[in-house]
């Protein structure tokens, strides 16, 4: 979160308590896509982590991805929302993004270290430089977005936030070569929640926005729908999501 949504969520968090397959091989910074369908969740280490089947990846602008849409698997925020804006705006996302093969400019946010990109049926976690590699995801009708990146080859990363910060935190990660997203179960301090990632093996992962209200985020169960924290505002702008088509 940045800017003025800081006191926005405290605000509402005052209000509110917090109530697969993909990839093969050796663990490496990128992975194939091999399957389709819905999303696995493992309850482990104090983490909830998902594991989607899906056939493409994208980031959705503007508008929220429908639960009518039965292609869509798994949608959760991607990068910083800037301002608190009814209007959408590309350039209230934090940074250059791709979205449906197009590049857009955001605004310019010292906290995105690197990047997720995927294109050409591939993903790759990009980390300090990763511009080359958005220009290719727009080349090649990909996405991409910029964030905090967390950890890098299994190695924790200099980052701006600080350990003892505590909140409920979310991660785009690479696991033994499989892209899922990983969340604490509760509220915990963002050390250990990098020690949690860690522990269950994870190399690679990337920040994905969180705090009250711009948690909410849902998942395809067998075509049942779950939802992960309640929906309270409509100021996010932009999705992860992971479709089976």
């Amino acid at each position: 979160m940045v800017h003025s949504r800081n006191i926005w969520s405290l605000i509402l968090l005052a209000l509110l308590t917090l109530t697969s397959c993909n990839g093969s091989g050796v663990v490496t910074e990128e992975g194939d896509e091999s399957c389709s369908g819905n999303v696995r969740r493992v309850d482990t280490l104090g983490l909830i982590v998902l594991y989607p089947e899906y056939t493409k990846v994208d980031l959705a602008c503007g508008t929220m991805p429908s639960k009518s849409d039965t292609s869509v698997v798994l949608v959760a925020e991607a990068s910083y929302t800037g301002e608190l804006k009814t209007e959408f705006k590309h350039s209230n996302v934090a940074g250059n993004h791709v979205s449906g093969g197009q590049m857009y400019k955001g605004f310019r946010c010292k906290r995105n270290t690197g990047a997720f990109v995927w294109y050409g049926g591939k993903w790759k976690f990009c980390y300090p430089e990763y511009a080359r590699e958005m220009e290719k995801a727009a080349d090649n009708g990909g996405c991409a977005f910029g964030q905090e990146m967390i950890l890098k080859d299994g190695k924790t990363l200099p980052i701006r936030r600080k350990d003892g910060n505590q909140n409920q935190f979310r991660a785009l990660c690479n696991h033994n070569g499989k892209l899922c997203i990983a969340e604490s179960s509760t509220i915990v301090r963002f050390g250990d929640f990098k020690q949690m990632l860690l522990k269950l093996g994870v190399t690679d992962a990337i920040y994905l926005d969180m705090g009250t209200g711009w948690n909410h985020a849902w998942y395809r169960d067998k075509g049942k729908i779950v939802e992960l924290h309640p929906k309270l505002h409509n100021y996010c702008t932009n999705w992860i999501t992971f479709y089976q088509r």
